[in-house]
């Protein structure tokens, strides 16, 4: 399990991953409105995530609760056939990030 001071760090290292997402997803012409707004979730939910990892209970619920904006943003990103594929990798860049963390907490 990783300290506090180490998951706020690595849940600022996912942030980035959700504002990449994020920025290609916008910069998408062919994302859907829908797609957008799920990974702009995505993106809110990391930054609230990283304000609130206080201690371990709380870090590790922040964590779980992005985990599962990142499912959501996930699917949409799948679900959204016009999506450009440097959008939807990104999206499962993030994706894996946040998975990746949470097997850490």
């Amino acid at each position: 399990m990783l300290a506090t001071t180490d998951i706020d760090s690595r849940l600022g290292e996912v942030k980035a991953t959700t504002e990449a997402a994020l920025r290609a997803s916008e910069a998408d012409p062919g994302a859907s409105p829908v797609t957008v707004a799920v990974v702009r979730e995505f993106d809110t939910k990391a930054a609230k995530a990283g304000r609130h990892a206080d201690d371990a209970v709380s870090a590790r619920d922040s964590v779980i609760e992005l985990e599962q904006a990142g499912d959501s943003a996930k699917a949409a990103a799948a679900a959204d056939a016009s999506l450009g594929a440097s959008a939807r990798e990104a999206v499962e860049a993030a994706h894996l990030a946040i998975c990746i963390l949470k097997t850490e907490v």
